[in-house]
């Protein structure tokens, strides 16, 4: 694990040498499958939470809604602050929050106690996840850009399909609290090997806007806030108010920082066509996923009959497929153009989209396994190439603003879906799953025809 040598500029280093390589991965990917996982492991124990604290049903969801709001709502700040003071300082500090705020959700002896640990651990999970593509970008060399935003997807999609085996697994010998405490030795661990290998980023001049920060986490979270209240029928005018404040302060966060160099909200980035273009593929595709892993479990369980157990099961192929191809597709984006791979990827996601849609009405375990592995196959496909070009359409100096859409992008997609689906649920009741999925396919059919709009896209000059 030899240091950078001191005389040459991060700037002019392509990457790390394969062994302070390999160590950095393993410090990047071991906070990013933490900070994964818990964005869904606590489902698993809101019951046990809910009765271990006498509280109801509706206020222990709050446990996983604070964890995901501040999240989403402080990523593009993050992201910012990092191109100034450096992606590694970022990084490094979510992490030892993120740790130390689950050592308190594990002592938590209150539900409003377990609401401030789960706010600060999704405060340090925003600086793990807002440069972590960013870094991933000065760990490796360019030539392996691919291979190393595949095996961050493939992590990405692991940590998702294990969560909640590991959750039942830990619940089942111990505790809800383990859940949490888990996560301090391999945080001590990450932090320790991340001091001594992460890589120095470049830091820009400017100074960072501290009010534009405040207006753009206020602006995410109250849009995350609508989409949530929009799915569970709230008020119209209630959620129409919501919106408006957020497109509001979105208003006045771009017109205040209208000629600053590196935008909080990178409205700089999204004048260049291929990076729009992949930011707007990538929330389509999280979209799909979201409505397909909200819509599933209420499928197999009410209209198919079966356990939890087994609809875990059957969930987890696709997330399997995705870990498979993720890492394949990415060697693949280091030789042929991700508007290519992006858009057949997802013409396969919405072509399986379209077969679990159509399911019989009694369908064999083979005959939903093979449906869903072409959706892993169609969304592992599309997401390592969409993620390179994303990054790479981003100047070097503004890596952390580009890191920071491909969060908010993943997550607010995610939450769009499940926001549609819910608003099926209560529409169409029996058919609400099925219709969600149908809507699923159409969010990645326009997905696939952004990701090949990128290959007439005028591409900037660097």
């Amino acid at each position: 694990m030899d240091a950078r040598s001191p005389e040459k500029p991060a700037t002019e280093i392509d990457g790390l040498p394969p062994e302070r390589r390999r160590w950095a991965v393993l410090a990047l990917f071991t906070a990013l499958a933490m900070a994964s996982l818990d964005t869904a492991i606590a489902n698993v124990a809101l019951p046990a939470i809910a009765a271990d604290l006498h509280v109801s049903p509706a206020d222990v969801v709050w446990v996983v809604n604070i964890y995901q709001i501040a999240m989403v709502a402080t990523l593009l700040p993050l992201a910012a602050l990092g191109e100034i003071v450096g992606h590694q300082r970022i990084y490094l500090g979510g992490l030892i929050l993120f740790t130390l705020a689950s050592l308190l959700c594990a002592f938590a002896w209150s539900l409003e106690t377990l609401l401030i640990a789960r706010a600060l651990q999704g405060l340090g999970a925003s600086g793990i996840m807002s440069v972590n593509t960013a870094l991933v970008r000065f760990v490796y060399p360019r030539r392996m850009l691919g291979h190393g935003f595949g095996l961050n997807a493939m992590v990405v999609a692991t940590a998702f399909t294990v969560g909640p085996t590991v959750a039942s697994g830990i619940m089942s010998v111990g505790p809800w609290t383990w859940l949490f405490g888990v996560n301090v030795p391999f945080g001590i661990i990450a932090v320790i090997v991340g001091l001594k290998v992460l890589p120095d980023t470049p830091r820009a001049s400017h100074a960072f806007d501290w009010p534009g920060a405040v207006l753009a986490s206020a602006c995410l979270g109250l849009f995350i806030v609508a989409l949530g209240s929009a799915g569970h029928q709230t008020d119209l005018r209630w959620v129409g108010l919501e919106l408006a404040g957020a497109v509001l302060l979105a208003a006045v966060l771009m017109r205040r920082q209208a000629d600053h160099p590196a935008p909080m909200l990178p409205i700089d980035l999204f004048r260049r066509p291929i990076f729009a273009l992949s930011a707007v593929t990538a929330m389509c595709s999280f979209a799909a996923q979201g409505l397909a892993f909200v819509s599933l479990p209420f499928y197999f369980e009410h209209s198919l009959g079966l356990t939890a157990v087994a609809t875990g099961f059957l969930i987890t192929p696709w997330s399997l497929v995705v870990g498979i191809m993720a890492p394949i597709a990415g060697r693949l984006s280091d030789r042929f153009p991700a508007g290519i791979l992006g858009g057949i990827g997802l013409i396969i996601l919405a072509i399986g989209m379209v077969l679990l849609a159509t399911l019989p009405d009694n369908p064999s375990i083979a005959n939903i396994v093979w449906r869903m592995a072409v959706c892993g196959f169609g969304f592992g496909f599309f997401q390592s190439p969409n993620m390179k070009a994303l990054m790479s359409s981003a100047p070097a100096d503004r890596s952390g603003g580009a890191s920071g859409i491909v969060a908010t992008a993943r997550l607010t997609g995610q939450t769009i879906g499940a926001a549609v689906a819910a608003f099926c649920f209560s529409l169409f009741v029996a058919q609400g799953p099925t219709i969600a999925l149908a809507l699923g396919a159409g969010f990645a059919s326009i997905g696939a025809i952004m990701s090949f709009l990128r290959l007439v896209a005028k591409k900037p000059a660097r």
